[in-house]
């Protein structure tokens, strides 16, 4: 895995095990590896020129219809090369400094730069911990949102808790946004990632009235391991909701995407299914394995296995971790580099976020040193 140069096994020294940034260790599949070799072979590094079949936005219009039933129109579907610039860009475009914008913490990080580092104010909407999940709370939500609140930003399946949230709980959501007249900016990017006994729900799909007000954002990222090609879609509820999107910009001002990250997401979509499914057994089965571990070490270990996602939220507060965070205590005595729960905001304090997409033996060894830090023992490659 070090021969890889990505970020993931070469942030920390070699005796690291690092379950930090969410990509997966696993090659990519067959028909995105051939994508990216026509593209090599033929020398084709020109402007994108996709279109039908070949293009993003149909590529997304039927994915969303085959796997989830959401009849979209492609003709809504804005190419964007990253997805948090997407969210800064829907938080920018969609309400004005010290307008509030509503999340469900703990939260990916990102969300809440985005407000931050736009003038905005945090209108934060805990998740709550109801004995087997995190779960959205209705009520919290309607008493959160104030009347200075214009734009929510949901991401489900959830990041860092991996659930994927129930209709119920998304039709709370829906009727806030219609009855308090919010733009929803849904991050469903985890889509392709449940588990079974779970499902994804398309906020959009949820009735006319939510669909009109909402912007999903999605990509071939996460599911197909391919984030550092930097492609994804956003997709407009209504014309309405893309031109108010395209008025508040400077024209141009997101960019393009490039041909090979456009040609890996086409070739994912279509094409890559059966890789994907063989991916998920593995997923499951590690899911699997870090919820013994972790029941196995409770109470110094809470945690709830995932609906969906390779990311295990784990609450550590009852780990004696010598006055330091959660995150720096397994990096120092165990030699594992976990995403600290602080920086997911309220709630994730005393929490780590660990990464399992790794191979069953990389995935042991780093719960067995993680163990032993909890346990007492430091891991002897520590300087």
């Amino acid at each position: 895995m070090r021969r890889r140069r990505g970020v993931k096994w070469h942030r920390y020294g070699p005796d690291v095990l690092p379950a930090w940034i969410a990509d997966m260790d696993f090659a990519v599949a067959e028909p995105v590896r051939r994508a990216m070799a026509r593209l090599v072979e033929e020398g084709d590094y020109g402007y994108a020129a996709r279109e039908g079949g070949d293009g993003l936005d149909r590529a997304f219009a039927d994915r969303m219809r085959d796997r989830f039933g959401w009849e979209l129109d492609a003709g809504r579907v804005v190419p964007v090369a990253d997805l948090v610039q997407a969210i800064t860009a829907s938080v920018v475009a969609f309400t004005e400094p010290g307008d509030g914008v509503a999340v469900q913490t703990p939260i990916y990080p990102p969300f809440l730069a985005a407000i931050d580092g736009t003038g905005r104010r945090r209108v934060v909407d805990p998740l709550v911990d109801d004995g087997r999940r995190l779960a959205i709370d209705p009520r919290g939500l309607e008493a959160a949102v104030d009347a200075g609140t214009r734009l929510l930003l949901l991401c489900n399946p959830h990041n860092p808790s991996g659930r994927a949230f129930e209709r119920e709980e998304l039709e709370a959501v829906a009727r806030v946004a219609v009855e308090r007249d919010l733009v929803v900016v849904a991050d469903e990017v985890h889509c392709d990632l449940v588990y079974p006994g779970s499902r994804h729900v398309v906020l959009a799909t949820l009735g006319p009235e939510v669909a009109a007000r909402t912007v999903t954002i999605n990509s071939a990222t996460k599911s197909f391991n391919v984030p550092g090609l930097r492609c994804g879609v956003m997709h407009f509820g209504s014309d309405a909701l893309l031109e108010r999107f395209r008025a508040a910009l400077p024209g141009r001002l997101l960019g393009t995407v490039g041909v090979t990250g456009v040609d890996a997401t086409v070739a994912a979509w279509r094409e890559a299914q059966p890789w994907l499914d063989a991916v998920m057994e593995v997923l499951t089965a590690n899911r699997d394995r870090v919820a013994a571990w972790a029941a196995a070490l409770a109470p110094a270990i809470r945690h709830h296995a995932p609906d969906a996602t390779y990311l295990a939220w784990l609450d550590c507060g009852g780990v004696a971790v010598d006055g330091a965070r959660p995150r720096d205590f397994f990096l120092e005595r165990a030699r594992v580099a976990l995403h600290s729960g602080a920086e997911f905001g309220p709630g994730g304090e005393t929490c780590v976020r660990l990464n399992f997409a790794t191979s069953p033996a990389i995935l042991e060894e780093l719960l067995g040193r993680m163990e032993g830090a909890i346990r007492g023992s430091v891991y002897p490659a520590r300087r």
